[in-house]
């Protein structure tokens, strides 16, 4: 049996063994000569045979000793992980089992911002019926009944039997992905509303103009079918269409959209600031011209308002899930 070893310089050695056993004590030795001889080249071994297992227990072997570096970038060896398994879609739960759906109510109000949230969470009289649920959102630390604190979608009655109105409070973070998702739920399919007015805030990023603290405003987006009613209704009359250049986006967007598609009349006030007394104003005297008939004189406890005054901005934003 036959070993060829051979070093960069192109010097070839070959050598002949009787035995096995004689072939492993001269292999050792040779490869201790060479690497103290020479450091810097590497060293090819051509094995033809090798059959003691000692000698691979007290050697490791020199061509693996080191691991070579990744041919793979990082984000294709993302190419080989398992997908994560998908998300459940959202859907609507209602208190009775078996509605009268669709329910058509004469007005929704949809609140996504802060202050809206504070001012539909101390309307009297109003009864939950049901809730949207998004798989994503976890329902630890909810309270049994509705509070502020919560992260949750419920939807309320408030109206009568000549005057039907619905309250859908947002209190739960919606990422981008599931906005269309979510409208789809709230407007034309289970609830077909006659109107639709959304509450939301200006958020700076988005907005093209200068926005200072100490100013109070609202702006509104309107689908064609609201614009072609506005002259019979007084209730956002007065406020001025969002600059041109000005974004909204996320689920205000998302359910504005649909009542276009759908052909509802709806519209969408955002309002400036985020959060504060004045905010609250400002809401609490539009909702009086979009329905005279809704109680929404707010008798909140200071707790209450230190958690609406303090709540995350961007709370829509801050999901679980998407990021």
């Amino acid at each position: 049996m036959k070993m060829n070893m051979k070093i960069e310089q192109e010097t070839t050695y070959h050598y002949s063994f009787d035995t096995a056993k004689d072939e492993e004590q001269l292999t050792i030795d040779l490869v201790l000569r060479l690497f103290g001889t020479h450091e810097n080249h590497r060293l090819f071994l051509n094995w033809g045979f090798l059959s003691s297992n000692q000698f691979k227990g007290e050697m490791e072997d020199v061509l693996t000793e080191i691991p070579p570096p990744s041919r793979f970038h990082e984000e294709d060896l993302n190419n080989f992980t398992p997908p994560s398994p998908p998300i459940p879609f959202p859907f609507l739960l209602f208190s009775n089992p078996k509605p009268n759906e669709p329910l058509r109510p004469n007005l929704l109000i949809i609140a996504i911002s802060s202050p809206s949230l504070y001012v539909l969470h101390h309307v009297p009289c109003k009864a939950l019926i049901g809730s949207l649920v998004l798989p994503e959102t976890p329902f630890s630390g909810n309270s049994i009944e509705p509070s502020l604190r919560d992260k949750s979608c419920n939807i309320y009655d408030v109206g009568d039997a000549k005057n039907s109105i619905l309250l859908v409070s947002v209190q739960c973070p919606i990422a981008a992905e599931r906005a269309h998702v979510a409208a789809k739920l709230l407007i034309g399919e289970q609830i077909i509303p006659e109107r639709v007015v959304v509450f939301d805030s200006v958020r700076c990023q988005n907005f093209r103009g200068r926005l200072s603290p100490d100013e109070t405003f609202a702006f509104k987006l309107e689908t064609s079918s609201e614009r072609i009613e506005l002259s019979d209704s007084h209730a956002l009359r007065r406020l001025d269409y969002l600059p041109s250049g000005s974004v909204v986006d996320g689920l205000a967007a998302a359910l504005l959209a649909r009542c276009q598609m759908k052909n509802i009349k709806g519209a969408l006030c955002v309002a400036w600031p985020e959060v504060g007394g004045a905010a609250v104003a400002l809401v609490k005297s539009i909702l009086r011209n979009v329905s005279p008939s809704l109680d929404i004189g707010v008798h909140g406890n200071a707790e209450d308002e230190g958690l609406w005054s303090s709540q995350n901005r961007d709370h829509h934003f801050d999901s679980d899930l998407y990021t």
